[in-house]
């Protein structure tokens, strides 16, 4: 199969794309790598993906050194004509659309980002799709969407009609966006709302990050909502096996969908899930994990809840264990491990790490 990935500079579209290369399949990553965090990260994820930095520029093709069936184009999806064009002679089988703005709190301080990245961007994909016809859609949600409800767990059937940050809103319009064209043309699209990844290679914006970059220096940490907060913490290699089983089952109508609606799924080739560990977390159950991973107490500040967070995520994911088989398998102190040895090989931090 040959795949488009977007966001292959990225965490989790750089671990995607990794996954279907090792098993034989073709890919076509694209990234615009813009400064929203650290680029040096995402060209070492590239360059781990055997795609050297030296060789990377707007719109040329670079086939990797490692992966001769990988090629990579920078390439900044709101802009319509290069994809148009990227589209129309490569002749993929089924795009990944991993790419987009990310963060909740940036996108009260940045909000034009997320439109142009994550609707604008979205948009020139499903044109993409239309005109140059594929088998499969899958794009990045969030459970994010969830905004205000706090019925637990998250279901994919919950009204997801009260986002409390932009960039929910965002992702909510993703989906309808996506139905839109599975009803008109007949694409089939499925999205997967992410809770809350982690893992080597991370986003140096996200807590597990931010925390261990705070323990090795000696600095506070930021304990927001005095800590009670909960998160459905999952491990990207979790994540990639979720959209990888995804991927091979694309979406079809709900045959029963006139007799018993439901949001997740449509009368059009359309389907909605969550992708999550399913198993909420303690933030300060988290924080000790690290903590004893590094072999360092952290010192916690303890502060207010922040515009556009929730206090809890967790996922159901029945629906997608029972169409795919999907069982994340991931225990949090483990991969809590395999992230600090990572951090600590990339950034030759010199963290004493304990044996767990």
């Amino acid at each position: 199969m040959k795949y488009l990935v977007t966001g292959t500079a990225g965490f989790i579209g750089f671990h995607v794309a990794k996954r279907l290369l090792e098993r034989g399949d073709e890919v076509i990553g694209v990234d615009a790598i813009n400064d929203y965090y650290d680029v040096g990260l995402k060209y070492s994820r590239l360059e781990d993906s055997g795609i050297s930095r030296d060789e990377v520029s707007d719109h040329l093709r670079v086939v990797s050194k490692t992966f001769p069936r990988y090629t990579f184009v920078k390439m900044d999806l709101s802009e319509r004509e290069p994809l148009m064009t990227l589209m129309e002679e490569a002749k993929v089988d089924v795009v990944i659309h991993l790419a987009a703005q990310a963060g909740v709190r940036y996108s009260l301080v940045n909000p034009d980002a997320y439109i142009q990245a994550n609707i604008q961007g979205f948009m020139n994909v499903l044109e993409a799709c239309r005109h140059f016809p594929v088998k499969h859609l899958v794009y990045a949600s969030s459970s994010s969407v969830y905004g205000a409800n706090k019925q637990m767990p998250f279901s994919t059937d919950h009204s997801v009609d009260h986002p409390v940050s932009l960039y929910a809103a965002t992702k909510k319009s993703n989906e309808l966006m996506a139905h839109t064209y599975s009803h008109l043309f007949g694409i089939p699209t499925t999205g997967l709302r992410f809770f809350t990844v982690y893992g080597p290679w991370g986003r140096p914006d996200m807590a597990m990050f931010l925390f261990a970059e705070a323990i090795r220096k000696g600095a506070p940490i930021k304990v927001f909502n005095h800590g009670q907060m909960e998160r459905d913490f999952t491990y990207i290699d979790d994540i990639v096996e979720g959209v990888v089983r995804v991927v091979d089952k694309p979406s079809t109508p709900d045959k029963d969908w006139g007799i018993s609606p439901r949001t997740s799924t449509s009368y059009a080739p359309y389907k909605v899930y969550n992708i999550g560990n399913s198993h909420p977390v303690k933030l300060l159950d988290y924080i000790h994990a690290l903590e004893k991973a590094i072999g360092k107490t952290a010192e916690k500040q303890m502060m207010p809840m922040q515009d556009g967070d929730v206090v809890s995520t967790y996922a159901d994911v029945t629906d997608l264990s029972e169409d795919t088989g999907y069982h994340p398998k991931t225990k949090l102190e483990d991969g809590v491990r395999d992230f600090v040895e990572w951090y600590a090989a990339y950034y030759a931090a010199n963290l004493p790490i304990n044996a767990l």
